[in-house]
């Protein structure tokens, strides 16, 4: 005997076509046969990517769709990501979209199944479960229970290892049998998923994997130069293969040559337009089946055949009468539809909705998965949806879209805690901007969670653009004040400390914490542009900003920010050669510092200021004329910094005394200590003190007597730091003819 327990899994909206059969491809076998031959050439491991590039409706999924069906039941893994213009900015989106339909997570709604399922599917790949499995499961947001250890990760880290580990797993699929991965909709992509596409790409030449891009043309693909990658634009059909198609679509029963002529001059070969028309002129009086074709039943009017696409979909959804207001509200909801939601919004009772529904499935203007209430429905393509929507009052959407966001909140918790940017776009829609705000800024809270700063950037520029349409009032500035803060640290995170962008977003940020007295959002602010004008070397404004800083730390007598106030300014009068005055502060900062604070000292400045107060102190009393004080206070350094178990900060621990190691000469201990700082910033990913920890370790090793490894490694250092500072200069906006390193770390070769 067998069990029915759901329906399986379905992704394409070609996969969900249960009623009818597809219209048969036409006019596309020079397309087809180079799909077939690349998929020939990376079943014999030559990875291979088809960019297919088209206008919408020209059939680039049913194109792919064609190559599934010509490759039968071969043995194959398809995987299928799916861009949405609802997710354009929901970091990782059509990747956990297809591990959630993979794993069928909706089956098991206890956290602890959902990681076994996980679990199995990474071991059935031949992944380590143990260290993949926490980052999959954050991906996912399964809650842990603690099952794995913590992910000592900085949030930069753990988006790199992630999609790592992305990459790992699809690569690990074309080990067990050829890959054919669909990607469609590039264009509706979101930033992290294209950098899981660029690291898959990069490493695909050995693999027995076929990927099919599908865009529009106004998306840029950026990757036409890389190997083994084909570009392919698809073109309008001709007369000829409209004629064909329309064929296929009456069965083979001949129109009349007056209406095939219209549709023919009126569909401009876009095969959905095609397929639309032709549809329409059949369900209309317009026509009488007479045997083997269709005859007028009368005079043609002259404005009888619809000219545009939109007003064919439209008088077929017309001529549903009742199913047309269904799909209207589907519409509002997205491309796919589940009828728990679509039941919940809908003012029609289960019955009318569920035979409403039917009729446009049967229509094929909607493709169906599975049985209500469990069903989910997709429109055909997302020009149908388009004219659904469109043909909607301003009011009436903004109706449906308040009603949806309500049932979404009331309904459907999981939805509001993994996609609150979904419920935002509806608020927004629905012109309620306080709601549409604080779910915009939930969303970037979670993309920065991720390390998902271009995500984050996106949803905080949306609570600027919103907090404009209200009225002025000191919550509006509060909010606003939140959005510039986060902005500052998602442009930091992006484009640089000293980045134009972060600057702008710290001065906006000040400017508005000035009108809210005493407001405890002045700290970040003023410590966001003390650094910003510290890494861009303007020293005399960023002591200033430090200055500012330790007044008001001052006045609210907070030892966190006195803390923190000291600690700049030590940092910067260290940098301007006033040694004294630098010694002073960070003393003071050692001196205030509480460990109880150690995790809001982080939140503030990235790392923990006890490490930079006793390394730069060490700096101040080397210059001094105190070594064996500068040696107790890097010790000092370093003791704090293994303690807290703060990768970064016992980075720049580890940087600074292997700075000072070297300043005595004692090149062993040089040595062991940038062992560990490159080993620490290859596991962390951190390019910089990378840089410095194999510069430092060329040196003693050189000053060892290995002269021919010492070298290297001070040649791979150098070309790190000129790397990472060309990569830094180019988001600061630096002019390429002031980067002099550029040619002095190439004259190192001589």
């Amino acid at each position: 005997m067998y069990r029915v327990e759901g329906a399986q899994p379905v992704a394409s909206r070609f996969e969900a076509m249960t009623v009818t059969g597809l219209t048969p491809l036409v006019g596309r076998d020079e397309e087809l046969e180079l799909l077939w031959r690349r998929w020939q050439q990376a079943t014999e491991g030559e990875g291979q990517v088809v960019l297919l590039s088209g206008e919408a409706g020209l059939g680039k999924s049913r194109l792919t769709q064609a190559l599934g069906e010509r490759l039968g039941d071969d043995s194959y893994l398809r995987v299928l990501y799916q861009g949405s213009p609802y997710h354009t900015h929901s970091a990782f989106y059509p990747i956990i979209a297809h591990l959630e339909r993979t794993l069928q997570l909706e089956q098991v709604p206890l956290p602890a199944a959902k990681l076994d399922r996980l679990e199995t599917l990474l071991a059935q790949a031949g992944l380590p479960v143990a260290e993949v499995a926490p980052l999959f499961a954050a991906l996912l947001s399964i809650p842990s229970d603690d099952r794995y250890a913590p992910l000592r990760l900085s949030p930069e880290r753990q988006k790199e290892r992630t999609m790592e580990a992305l990459v790992a797993q699809l690569v690990s699929l074309s080990q067990r049998a050829p890959v054919l991965l669909i990607f469609e909709d590039a264009h509706w992509s979101d930033p992290s998923t294209l950098e899981v596409l660029d690291r898959l790409i990069d490493g695909l030449q050995d693999a027995s994997m076929l990927a099919v891009i599908t865009y529009r043309p106004e998306f840029e693909p950026r990757w036409r130069s890389y190997g083994r990658v084909t570009t392919h634009t698809l073109n309008r059909l001709t007369r000829q293969q409209v004629a064909a198609l329309v064929a296929e679509v009456t069965a083979h029963k001949g129109l009349p040559q007056e209406v095939l002529d219209q549709i023919v001059a009126k569909t401009d070969g876009v095969p959905l337009f095609v397929e639309e028309l032709t549809k329409t002129m059949l369900e209309s009086e317009l026509l009488a089946e007479q045997g083997d074709h269709y005859a007028l039943s009368g005079p043609l009017p002259p404005l009888a055949i619809p000219a545009t696409l939109q007003d064919s979909l439209m008088a077929r959804l017309d001529g549903l009468e009742s199913a047309k207001a269904v799909a209207q509200y589907a519409a509002v909801i997205g491309r796919q539809v589940s009828y728990a939601l679509l039941e919940a919004v809908s003012p029609l009772d289960e019955a009318t909705l569920q035979h409403e529904l039917s009729r446009l499935v049967e229509a094929e203007l909607l493709y169906q998965r599975g049985l209500p209430p469990q069903a989910t429905y997709t429109f055909k393509h997302g020009l149908i949806q388009d004219s659904a929507y469109q043909s909607l009052l301003r009011s009436t959407k903004q109706g449906y879209h308040h009603r949806i966001a309500q049932v979404l909140e009331a309904r459907f918790p999981e939805t509001v805690a993994t996609q609150p940017e979904l419920l935002a776009f509806h608020y927004t829609e629905a012109g309620r901007i306080e709601q549409a705000v604080g779910y915009w800024q939930r969303a970037a809270q979670s993309a920065l969670q991720r390390s998902a700063y271009i995500e984050a950037i996106a949803h905080l520029t949306q609570v600027s653009t919103l907090l404009q349409r209200l009225p002025e009032s000191p919550e509006r500035e509060k909010r606003e004040l939140e959005a510039y803060l986060t902005l500052g640290l998602a442009y930091t995170a992006t484009k640089g400390f000293a980045s134009p962008e972060a600057g702008r977003a710290h001065t906006r940020a000040l400017a508005l914490a000035q009108q809210v007295q005493e407001s405890p959002e002045l700290a970040p602010v003023q410590l966001g542009l003390w650094v910003f004008y510290h890494v861009r070397a303007e020293l005399h404004t960023a002591r200033e900003r430090g200055e500012d800083l330790l007044r008001l730390a001052q006045r609210l007598d907070d030892p966190l920010l006195l803390t923190q106030a000291h600690h700049a300014l030590g940092i910067t009068l260290v940098d301007m050669g006033r040694f004294t005055e630098a010694h002073y502060h960070l003393e003071q900062g050692r001196a205030l510092y509480m460990p109880a604070h150690h995790q809001s000292h982080i939140q503030l400045s990235v790392y923990d200021p006890i490490m930079a107060c006793c390394g730069f102190a060490a700096h101040a009393l080397w210059l001094l004329g105190y070594p064996e004080q500068a040696v107790q206070r890097t010790e000092e350094s370093l003791t704090h910094s293994y303690a807290l178990d703060h990768p970064y900060t016992l980075a720049g621990a580890l940087c600074l005394a292997a700075m000072h190691t070297q300043w005595r000469r004692e090149s062993s201990v040089a040595q062991a200590q940038t062992n560990t700082l490159i080993a620490l910033c290859h596991e962390q990913g951190f390019p910089y003190f990378l840089a410095w920890g194999m510069m430092i370790r060329g040196w003693a090793l050189s000053a060892q007597g290995q002269w021919s490894e010492g070298i290297a490694q001070l040649r791979e250092g150098l070309a790190a730091y000129r790397a990472t500072a060309l990569q830094y200069c180019r988001r600061i906006g630096v002019p390429s003819w002031l980067r002099p390193w550029g040619k002095l770390t190439r004259s190192t070769k001589d």
